[in-house]
């Protein structure tokens, strides 16, 4: 099986930062609440004209320049995404125009499980195919979220990050796991816009068009797999918990974090977090805050990186790595 080395990476986020402290006042609660409920002290929203595929293809572009390639050097594009350009062709297909990216272009939509759902299908798409393949993840819930939802607004941003594959002699992955549960499609929701419940005066009337959360469930289904896919790489590897250099979760709520953390038996001084700084940017949460640690310089040859998220679905992966890309 061909390995693959991650060679470039960038993120893009908005400049317009959105305090705790301006949506306390909104919402009428004090900020101290805001943070304590999910350690978001400010986020990026995009402004007017700032899109899914602009961000994306910042980020994309940093990434590629970073590995030294161009898009005519990339094979297969991989955008994860749930907050698409527009419904329809994929939000890839805009994001291959602008980079001007030679290969095959595909979306992935598992929610903020993206990104690493994406990794895994470039890892085999790069066993069989081994050339560069640009991964990003990019996404836009501030659009989605209704403004007057408190619960939802408090926890959004918006952001991309990318990273470049290139094949490699060596398997650097120790374990993967990927995971679904149909079951929850209640949790996170938008309902109106699709082909189950199209757009009409009536949807948009009621608001349906904006996402809906039920933040408990999500709470303790998050908790839930993602403990159970962090425990299952980690027991595929061979890999104690607290062996693991680096984790790198997916920057959703710091109490589900934390949960993920004190469950699984993961060191605290490995976790990696800048949410509270982006708030939950969904799909490209994991390589922002993967691109920012690289840039920083935390992570070193040889470390064992390990990457879980979850999203609405629910989906959920994991995915453990030796690091042997470049380093910053």
């Amino acid at each position: 099986m061909t390995g693959f080395d991650i060679t470039g990476w960038g993120m893009s986020v908005p400049e317009r930062v959105v305090t705790s402290a301006e949506l306390a006042e909104r919402f009428g609660v004090d900020e101290h609440w805001v943070v304590s409920r999910c350690g978001i002290r400010e986020r990026r929203a995009v402004d007017p004209g700032q899109t899914t595929v602009s961000l994306a293809v910042e980020a994309g572009r940093r990434a590629l320049d970073k590995a030294g390639l161009t898009g005519a050097d990339i094979a297969h594009l991989i955008v994860a995404t749930a907050t698409p350009e527009q419904p329809s062709p994929a939000t890839s297909a805009f994001v291959h125009h602008e980079l001007g990216i030679a290969g095959s272009a595909h979306d992935v939509n598992s929610e903020c499980a993206g990104f690493v759902y994406g990794l895994v299908s470039a890892m085999a798409l790069i066993a069989i195919d081994p050339r560069p393949i640009l991964l990003i993840g990019s996404d836009t819930h501030t659009l989605t979220a209704n403004p007057a939802d408190r619960d939802l607004s408090i926890l959004v941003g918006d952001g991309a990050g990318a990273v470049v594959l290139q094949a490699g002699p060596e398997n650097r992955v120790k374990a993967w796991n990927l995971g679904a549960d149909g079951s929850c499609t209640g949790s996170l929701k938008v309902l109106a816009g699709g082909s189950r419940m199209p757009t009409t005066q009536e949807t948009l009337d009621a608001g349906l068009h904006y996402a809906q959360i039920n933040g408990n469930e999500i709470y303790l289904n998050a908790v839930r797999y993602t403990v159970r896919t962090v425990r299952e790489t980690l027991e595929s590897a061979k890999v104690d918990a607290a062996d693991v250099d680096h984790v790198v979760p997916h920057q959703a709520n710091i109490r589900i974090i934390n949960s993920i953390m004190s469950h699984t038996g993961l060191r605290q001084e490995a976790l990696i977090t800048n949410l509270q700084k982006y708030g939950n940017t969904a799909s490209g949460s994991i390589p922002i805050a993967l691109a920012e640690a690289l840039d920083e310089g935390r992570i070193k040859a040889g470390d064992k990186v390990l990457l879980a998220g979850f999203g609405a679905g629910m989906t959920w992966g994991s995915i453990l790595m030796e690091w042997g890309g470049a380093a910053a």
